[in-house]
């Protein structure tokens, strides 16, 4: 009733939002007329149609504005607004960016910041309301002046790893479930989300590794799970890193940002010890191809990606700058292929993974516990639920009926 009265009370829906709302989607006119199922009509082509919405010459019908608020990722009452809001706050932007990225990308980046800030907010709502808000004390409990060995000492001592019990895990997914959970423990919320639902909302890792939400009752880290999972344990402890120094930010995967390189190096010793980088020997190597294979061999056995290998080998002396170079696209190419290459098995695959299993492993147990145990109670509408997990309320149940597994 109050939307009814307050769209009611409206007169008119402002153009200029049309097209801030459309460009900042990274739409043109061509594809938002494809995308909103704007026809031709005997007066006018739908591009002409389109173009008199954002002039103001004519207002659009509900149903395509529920269309535009679909397609531009923005909420209803936005085009109504006398000016286009401020830009959202994606924190500090640590990336470094090799190349400029396309406004589609920018505008998918800040929908899903947009995104995961509303769900980051509904889930320090609900600890607030039931009085489970305790501060954490390591959110921003350092300083990069405290030099790296002291914020590593803080991060093994928060998540209480000895490196040969992560190294013994199965795989590479066992070993970052096994970070995940320790980090979970600590009150540390983790999600894999690398799109917005689709694969044509994809985002590359230049445009986006990871994201960490340095709350001192609800901090979020997302990770792009478009990386190869070996390296996933790598992003989650270089935004753990964050959240000690109590930055909020997006990462890329380029670092020449200084903070960044002070987060990867941190990240990097917890894997990789010094001592151990030291010891990896190329000289009898003969080419690139070889010291590649060397690099795989030894990543493989203790669950390290092969960039963060070849870099901690660049900056110990192992190899050069020019090898280092080749290798990190040689890896790259490789995993690029191997992406590609297990999209195209899954499309003539019959069944494959489950796909409430496979959300509720991108939302992480602690989310799906935590939603869990405040619905149970009664704390926690479905309509809310649905929300905070990011899906619709009918896949609620489905998505907690088997949380061990998530």
């Amino acid at each position: 009733m109050l939307l009814c009265y307050i769209l009611s009370a409206m007169p008119k829906v402002n153009p200029d939002i049309l097209v801030w709302a459309r460009e900042t989607a990274g739409l043109s006119p061509e594809s938002a007329v494809k995308k909103l199922s704007i026809r031709d009509t005997k007066k006018a082509s739908a591009l002409d149609r389109l173009a008199g919405y954002e002039s103001g010459a004519e207002d659009p019908s509900r149903p395509l504005l529920l269309r535009m608020a679909n397609q531009y990722r923005r909420p209803l009452l936005t085009f109504y607004l006398p000016k286009p809001p401020a830009k959202g706050d994606r924190g500090a932007d640590f990336r470094t960016l090799a190349r400029e990225v396309p406004t589609a990308d920018a505008a998918l980046l800040d929908a899903l910041i947009r995104e995961m800030r509303a769900r980051q907010s509904m889930v320090r709502a609900v600890l607030e309301d039931e009085d489970e808000a305790a501060p954490l004390p390591f959110i921003g409990s350092h300083a990069i002046a405290d030099r790296q060995p002291a914020v590593l000492g803080s991060l093994r001592t928060l998540l209480n790893v000895k490196l040969p019990d992560y190294r013994s895990q199965r795989d590479a997914n066992a070993a970052f479930s096994f970070l995940r959970d320790r980090a979970e423990r600590e009150g540390v919320f983790v999600l894999l989300k690398g799109d917005l639902g689709s694969y044509h909302t994809a985002l590359e890792l230049d445009v986006f590794r990871g994201f960490s939400i340095a709350d001192d009752i609800a901090p979020f880290i997302v990770i792009n799970d478009r990386d190869a999972r070996a390296a996933w344990s790598f992003t989650l402890l270089h935004e753990i890193v964050h959240l000690i120094l109590g930055q909020t930010g997006v990462s890329g995967r380029w670092t020449e940002n200084e903070t960044e390189r002070f987060c990867d190096a941190v990240a990097s010793e917890f894997l990789l010890p010094k001592q151990e980088t030291a010891g990896l020997d190329f000289q009898d190597a003969e080419g690139i191809d070889a010291i590649a294979e060397r690099i795989s061999e030894f990543a493989n056995k203790g669950h390290l990606s092969l960039a963060m290998v070849a870099y901690r080998a660049y900056f110990a002396g192992v190899i050069g700058p020019a090898q280092y170079q080749e290798l990190s696209r040689k890896f790259r190419e490789g995993w690029l292929q191997q992406r590609a290459a297990q999209r195209e098995q899954q499309r003539y695959q019959e069944g494959g993974p489950n796909y409430y299993a496979v959300r509720r492993h991108r939302l992480g147990r602690g989310l799906t516990s935590l939603v869990r145990r405040m619905m149970s109670g009664g704390e926690l509408s479905t309509s809310r639920a649905a929300r905070i997990l990011g899906v619709r309320p009918a896949q609620v149940q489905a998505i907690l009926a088997n949380n061990i597994s998530a």
